[in-house]
């Protein structure tokens, strides 16, 4: 029987749907996430089988409907909060860092906040400074969140499953990128198998999208399919790259981490968050206490730098790691 296959939206709004069939408490709030089936596609469809009671537009108002879906989840409900672009956190970060987030520390453990919010991510279209951030170095900065960031159409589907499911608050990011969205720059791996029925795929646990003996490429989201695509370029002049998709930030999979660099002595970072405090940082960091020993090259970080992202195409191109620009600065690792 051929693979059943899904692009990440309808993977992302199927795992929604049957999560929602499953259990009553579940409902979606947003702007456009009804009969539009959000700017994405991530709750295509589900207006027509759920109804405007549980899948909810809202007005523009984050700060009001995010507040609501915290409320909600403290009273036992599961709501997913869509905020269209994670660029717009602003308006609503008091409930986000201050409510969402510390609730279940401050009550004792007393009071959880089973929601998800789930937002986009990412550039790479031309859309500016303030809609094409990813910012998921920001959120996992802070305790109580969890941190997911899928780049494929199984495990979006497998980690909103579990998100859902989870009794603590979630931020789910999916990349633009890799959406399979017909305006968007066509991605061959935004489509992919995606089985029927409902599972899910743990937190923590990274994935390992290519063996390699050479270097390690620590990576998630858009960056991994770059990745890969620049690992095949160096395969081609005998650089055999190692291809971590993360999958998780909170948790992270430290010891996927660790056992790659063991084993391949070197380690680049990449990145489409910015280069300063973040998740580049923080991976060399881990890098550097367990397992320098094994290093035969100081760890290597492509991510943006510090400026906002431009609406210029080239300017925009000249700041987001390319193919290109990976494979040219593994070479460059993989030299000294």
């Amino acid at each position: 029987m051929a693979e059943r296959l899904l692009t990440t939206s309808k993977a992302i709004s199927e795992a929604i749907a049957q999560e929602m069939k499953r259990d009553d408490s579940v409902f979606v709030m947003g702007e456009d996430v009804g009969a539009y089936g959000g700017i994405f596609g991530a709750t295509e469809g589900l207006l027509d089988q759920f109804g405007p009671e549980r899948i909810m537009d809202m007005p523009i108002s984050e700060m009001g409907f995010i507040g609501a879906a915290v409320g909600a989840a403290t009273e036992g409900m599961r709501p997913i909060a869509e905020l269209m672009f994670v660029d717009f956190f602003g308006a609503a970060m008091d409930q986000i860092y201050n409510h969402m987030a510390k609730i279940h520390y401050m009550s004792g453990g007393h009071v959880n906040v089973p929601m998800v919010l789930m937002t986009a991510i990412g550039g790479s279209y031309s859309d500016a400074a303030q809609h094409s951030q990813c910012l998921y170095g920001l959120f996992a900065h802070v305790p109580g969140i969890k941190v997911v960031v899928p780049s494929t159409p199984y495990d979006a589907k497998g980690l909103m499953t579990q998100a859902i499911r989870d009794d603590n608050p979630v931020m789910f990011f999916f990349h633009k990128g890799v959406m399979g969205l017909g305006w968007m720059t066509p991605n061959p791996r935004a489509t992919g198998p995606v089985p029927e029925e409902p599972y899910t795929v743990p937190f923590g646990q990274a994935a390992v999208r290519r063996e390699g003996s050479d270097l390690t490429i620590l990576t998630l989201s858009l960056m991994a399919h770059r990745s890969l695509d620049a690992a095949e370029k160096l395969a081609e002049e005998g650089i055999n790259a190692e291809v971590i998709d993360l999958r998780t930030l909170v948790p992270l999979d430290r010891e996927a981490i660790v056992e790659s660099v063991k084993k391949t002595h070197r380690v680049m970072i990449v990145d489409e968050d910015y280069k300063s405090f973040g998740m580049s940082g923080e991976l060399a960091a881990i890098v550097a206490e367990d397992a320098l020993d094994y290093l035969d090259a100081a760890p290597k970080r492509l991510a943006v730098p510090d400026v906002p992202i431009p609406y210029s195409r080239p300017m925009e191109q000249y700041v987001i790691p390319s193919v290109d620009r990976i494979a040219a600065a593994a070479k460059e690792l993989v030299a000294e």
